[in-house]
């Protein structure tokens, strides 16, 4: 894979000064950075999503080197755009960057550390790696004391189900559907609702089999686009 001779610093320097105060106050809430929330101790720079994507182009050339650096960064946008630009080197890349991406993404799960920076690569990195390849990674995963280690094992899932291929995606859900963390609750109603787009008998034998034990948020993610009688229905059972 040709790479430019793109630093660390020359990113840093031009991405920090998209950065906004108003913006840091309200990131700081709305991930949850307080005592004892999922997201607690997390810093911002206050970088909206589009402009976070237009570095991403921009910078796309950057080596696995500067990109491990940028994922290891303290800002969480930092860690965002690293991920961003791992899944559009990973899909651009040959078998052998492809390797170097995914190891590179599975040993630094402690900075993939919050729900947008997992729902915008482990679908795009991890389900695709492992595609054809021993999945046993996304069930230990799945057990992983974890929170985000757990949200990467359910939401990889979604490029299978993208295929139609829904199995690995139940048995996910099966390992999760008792999880404590309403993070998850919420990937794996969502995770359900997509196989339910696709396949709805799937999903509803899923969902007779789990419904009087799921967690209720699960069960309304899962069944958000049933018609109101059926949706009342299940949330009566």
């Amino acid at each position: 894979m040709k790479t430019k001779k793109i630093s660390h610093q020359e990113i840093v320097k031009a991405f920090r000064k998209e950065g906004n105060p108003e913006i840091v106050e309200h990131s700081s809430r709305f991930f949850k950075t307080g005592k004892g929330e999922y997201g607690e101790g997390d810093r911002f720079l206050g970088i909206r999503v589009p402009i976070t994507r237009k570095y991403a182009v921009k910078f796309r050339e950057a080596s696995l080197e500067v990109l491990h650096k940028l994922l290891t960064s303290k800002f969480h946008e930092e860690r965002l755009l690293a991920v961003i630009m791992l899944a559009d080197k990973f899909k651009r890349g040959d078998e052998r960057d492809r390797k170097a991406i995914y190891a590179l993404y599975m040993s630094n799960t402690q900075y993939i550390n919050n729900w947008d920076i997992v729902d915008s690569s482990a679908h795009l990195i991890v389900g695709p790696h492992l595609e054809e390849k021993s999945r046993n990674k996304l069930y230990a995963f799945a057990r992983s004391e974890s929170l985000w280690e757990r949200r990467i094992a359910i939401m990889a899932t979604f490029h299978y189900i993208r295929n139609n291929e829904f199995n690995t995606t139940l048995d996910i859900s099966e390992l999760l559907v008792h999880d404590k963390e309403d993070l998850i609750h919420k990937a794996v109603g969502w995770m359900l609702r997509e196989i339910g787009k696709r396949d709805v008998k799937v999903e509803e034998r899923f969902l007779n089999k789990h419904v009087k034990g799921m967690p209720r948020t699960m069960l309304r993610y899962a069944i958000e686009k049933f018609p109101e009688k059926k949706r009342k229905a299940y949330l009566h059972k």
